[in-house]
């Protein structure tokens, strides 16, 4: 897959403040976008349109602009803030629950994937239940290091009430908790051998906690489960109904694939790709499984 591109318009045909600006921002403006957002391409739609405002604000303005970086950011958050909105009334109807897109971690921008804090599929779906704007808040404050002060002027709010949304965020995400983990290669290299067991049941059950939950992203395009499965039980009886223990036909490990700059099992099924992303408990159990198959958001792996 080739890198994330994010171009603007063909016109700019002389390299200005804004453009050069913007050119060296724009990889930290695409990791801003995405995480408030979750889905790439609207990311790079974001990107594009700020850069596009840049040069149109240029032209039509003799006022001096102190921090073109300031001005970027503050565009491209409440660009991202209001398609997060628009977003929201797909996603109701969206068939089955709605997952992230994942990206290959070596496509990510370099300055997207600096400071992984909000980048991983699993915070990434776990955002969806803050606003908009606390989504934002977080993202800045957490994943790029800006004050209160400044995700204030960019939000048009007291410093006071971003602390607020923040803590507030912080404690609905459990980030602060060690509860939970990214698996590693080595969690998901058992998964994968307890799929291939004969014994589908009993491997399952050495792993998965008993109060686990697998959410699957079909987009109604390829079939998959439309409601969130719960515990271990339920789990493991899903994973048996699709794959016939010790012998996986049509189920083709890709294998383990860096994304979102953590670690997850790409496989083909019956001729369509999917990503799981698993996390894990304190105990090391498998507590979550994100499987996304939904083709129009697997371009970028």
């Amino acid at each position: 897959m080739d890198e994330i591109k994010l171009g603007i318009a063909e016109d700019t045909d002389t390299v200005t403040e804004a453009t050069r600006a913007w050119d060296a921002e724009r990889g930290r403006l695409f990791g801003i976008a995405y995480r408030i957002l979750g889905d790439a391409g609207h990311a790079e739609d974001v990107v594009s349109e700020v850069g596009i405002a840049a040069v149109v604000h240029e032209r039509k303005t003799d006022e001096a602009i102190v921090s073109w970086p300031a001005w970027l950011t503050t565009v491209s958050v409440r660009r991202a803030i209001d398609r997060s909105r628009q977003l929201s009334h797909i996603k109701e109807d969206y068939p089955g629950p709605w997952l992230p897109e994942p990206v290959a971690t070596d496509q990510l921008p370099e300055d997207a994937v600096a400071n992984r804090e909000l980048l991983s599929l699993t915070l990434l779906h776990l955002a969806e239940q803050l606003s908009p704007e606390a989504r934002a808040a977080f993202v800045l404050t957490r994943a790029f290091d800006m004050s209160t002060e400044e995700v204030a002027r960019i939000l048009e709010k007291k410093p006071a009430a971003v602390r607020q949304m923040v803590s507030r965020a912080a404690r609905r995400l459990d980030v602060d908790q060690p509860v939970t983990r990214a698996a590693d290669r080595t969690v998901l290299t058992r998964l994968i051998d307890a799929i291939h067991s004969g014994d589908l049941s009993t491997a399952l059950s050495l792993l998965l906690a008993e109060d686990g939950v697998f959410w699957a992203d079909g987009g109604g395009k390829v079939s998959s489960a439309l409601n969130p499965i719960f515990g271990a039980v339920r789990i493991t009886r899903f994973f048996s109904s699709v794959i016939t223990p010790g012998d996986p036909s049509g189920l083709d490990f890709k294998g383990i694939v860096e994304v979102n700059g953590g670690v997850v099992v790409a496989v083909v099924r019956a001729g369509h790709d999917h990503v799981l992303e698993v996390q894990v408990d304190a105990a090391g159990r498998i507590c979550s499984l994100r499987l996304v198959s939904n083709p129009d958001k697997l371009g970028r792996i």
